[in-house]
């Protein structure tokens, strides 16, 4: 075997190892065996993607990892290990989400490394490629490749968490000294520079469209891996990692500094020539926007839109997915029961109902119908936000007729009516049949969505509402939903990292072009339009840092709930701003409207800059490995 447990060990403790076990035919007791012909290679070629992040919601960090996500204390919190991560509790001594080593809802990534590497190792022999029975050698090219882009996707997952790593390209072998398996970290800029230059290597290798999608859907595609290196390229460019002068004086245990404090401009013309070229290829290989159709609902056209925005996350056959996770489909299933409001479509009580619960910060962040922000837009009285109104005839499609809600849910954009499911609120599901007909949600104590119990229940008066495939249905035998394999990469996604990449090397006129396809599916006028006639900073989108604005809203409000905001806010070194707020949710205990819509703080957030910027290694990988450094702060 190639691989030294001791390697393990150095960078962190083993925790239940997949792959090799799990793949090798019974009795057979050599890793050569694993690779003896074609069946047996395929099984750990899927052992290779085993290690995907869960979009289980306990246990993903993306969705109780930040801010834009609460839950109650009751039972949550002695599980909910990501949700330790946005309480501000993180620690050195056994941190949580621990990738590094494993553990406390994290996965050990250096074991996912090392079995992709002896994946790798065995489809060569002696320099050239190895001759495995059964296995046609354009098939073993695509599986290197595939499983070179998870050595890479691995890699970034722990660079984004802890900067610095050591680069794994081979295993260390059983014979290695000691003093060889205790590794060095890498400086930021050589593990970007490493993982760019591995996908260049293999994008050719891979084919642009997976043949057979009912067997190979969520195989790694020429696409995935080009809109990959446009990721790290932007992550790069990024304040987080693009003249940091923070960790200016992180060194290792030899005087190699870790970070670049240098400010590098050419990074962003490297991003947006990357995302260029992905977007391309996309385009060729059929990728397109998500756009809703179905002849068996009467819908109005505001409908249509929200259906368009959040289907563009939660639909099973979706043409804007660049690469989805199908092991995860089950995961989706109880994601949405997770999200929920109890007695959506039955008055049975036949499940508890939804406890993930979106913020009041969230609620604001969305734009007004013209476009632009609620603080921004001259015609919407910002300053009465939180006054009572009742809802007309006419605003019966976003709000029940004749209910009193607050006025910050009225003449919002429609992504504000897709994402966010509150008191008062219309929730259209494919059993209404017309939106006429949709379900009305009522969440005031007492009321059918209201919290009736210590636990399962809305803490802040919103529900994740674009998680919710619109084929939801509760009938009195139980919940039915489409489960829907999560899109890990996604067109609109990647328009807004050419975008913001465009922007920052200088071409504004371009990024707004990408922009402008996002804000049209959302039903928006073009950012131009928008600024200049309803903004009162209507040459905001004329400068780059106004434009810079207008692109990172954007893509809180585009990606929203979907697990990039965790990501952004560090990268841009937001998150001191956003991580060191009060949670507010409304008074969910209160029966009437004037009670019931007063902001009530769930939690007031700490986090400590630059300290919270990176995972800490857990202190007792730093005894094992003595070559090893702690982030600072830590």
């Amino acid at each position: 075997m190639l691989y030294s447990t001791v390697l393990a060990t150095a960078l962190g403790t083993a925790s239940c190892e997949k792959g090799f076990l799990d793949v090798v035919p019974d009795n057979v007791p050599t890793l050569n065996d694993a690779f003896s012909n074609k069946t047996e290679a395929e099984k750990y070629l899927r052992a290779c993607y085993s290690f995907l992040p869960s979009v289980d919601p306990v246990s993903n960090i993306q969705f109780f990892g930040a801010d834009d996500m609460w839950t109650y204390r009751y039972n949550h919190y002695s599980y909910q290990s990501p949700w330790k991560i946005a309480l501000g509790e993180q620690n050195a001594g056994d941190p949580w989400v621990n990738f590094w080593d494993g553990g406390n809802h994290g996965t050990n990534y250096w074991v996912a490394i090392r079995e992709c590497n002896i994946f790798l190792e065995n489809m060569y022999e002696n320099g050239t490629t190895r001759r495995i029975p059964y296995l046609s050698p354009d098939d073993q090219k695509r599986w290197i490749a595939e499983v070179t882009f998870l050595k890479v996707f691995y890699h970034f997952y722990l660079m984004k968490l802890y900067g610095p790593i050591p680069i794994t390209d081979v295993n260390i072998p059983v014979s290695a000294s000691p003093e060889e398996v205790k590794v060095f970290r890498q400086p930021v800029d050589q593990v970007a520079q490493y993982l760019v230059s591995k996908l260049d290597e293999v994008i050719p290798m891979l084919p642009t469209v997976v043949k057979d999608r009912a067997e190979e859907l969520g195989r790694i595609t020429k696409p995935a891996a080009m809109m990959l290196k446009a990721r790290i390229l932007l992550a790069w460019a990024s304040p987080l990692f693009n003249g940091n002068t923070d960790f200016a004086g992180f060194k290792d245990k030899k005087g190699t500094p870790l970070f670049n404090p240098t400010y590098d401009a050419n990074r962003w013309t490297l991003a947006a020539k990357a995302a260029e070229e992905a977007v391309a290829e996309c385009a060729g290989a059929g990728i397109q926007l998500f756009g809703f159709s179905s002849p068996f609902v009467t819908i109005t056209n505001g409908t249509r839109v929200q259906l368009s925005t959040s289907g563009a996350l939660n639909t099973r056959e979706n043409p804007e997915a660049i690469w989805v996770l199908t092991g995860r489909a089950e995961q989706t299933g109880v994601l949405q029961t997770h999200c929920a409001p109890k007695y959506l479509m039955s008055s049975r009580n036949n499940y508890f109902g939804g406890y993930m619960s979106p913020t009041i910060k969230m609620a604001e962040s969305f734009y007004t119908k013209n476009g632009v922000p609620i603080s921004e837009d001259k015609t919407w009285d910002y300053q009465g936000r939180y006054n009572l109104r009742v809802a007309t005839h006419d605003e019966r499609f976003h709000i029940q007729e004749g209910y009193t809600t607050v006025s910050m849910h009225y003449d919002r954009e429609e992504r504000f009516y897709a994402s966010l499911a509150f008191d008062g609120s219309r929730f259209f599901l494919e059993g209404n049949k017309s939106d006429d007909l949709a379900s009305n949600i009522q969440a005031k104590f007492g009321q059918t969505q209201g919290k009736s119990s210590e636990e399962f229940y809305c803490v802040t008066g919103y529900f994740p509402k674009k998680i919710i495939n619109y084929k939801f249905n509760q009938t009195d035998q139980g919940v039915t939903t489409e489960k829907w394999p999560w899109p890990e990469m996604r067109l609109a996604d990647l328009y807004l990292i050419y975008a913001e990449a465009l922007n920052e090397s200088g071409n504004s006129t371009r990024a707004i072009e990408y922009l402008d396809k996002v804000r049209e599916r959302a039903g928006l006028k073009g950012v131009a339009e928008s600024w200049s006639n309803f903004s009162n900073q209507p040459a905001k989108y004329t400068t780059k840092e106004g434009l810079r604005e207008i692109i990172r809203q954007e893509r809180l409000i585009e990606l929203s709930f979907e697990g990039q905001r965790l990501w952004d806010l560090r990268r841009w070194k937001k998150a001191v701003e956003y991580f060191n707020q009060p949670v507010e949710g409304w008074d969910i205990v209160q029966k009437s409207a004037a009670d019931y819509y007063r902001k009530k703080q769930l939690y007031m957030q700490r986090f400590v800059a630059p300290r919270d910027y990176l995972w800490p290694i857990k202190q007792s990988n730093l005894i094992i490995n003595t070559n090893l450094l702690q982030n600072p702060g830590w």
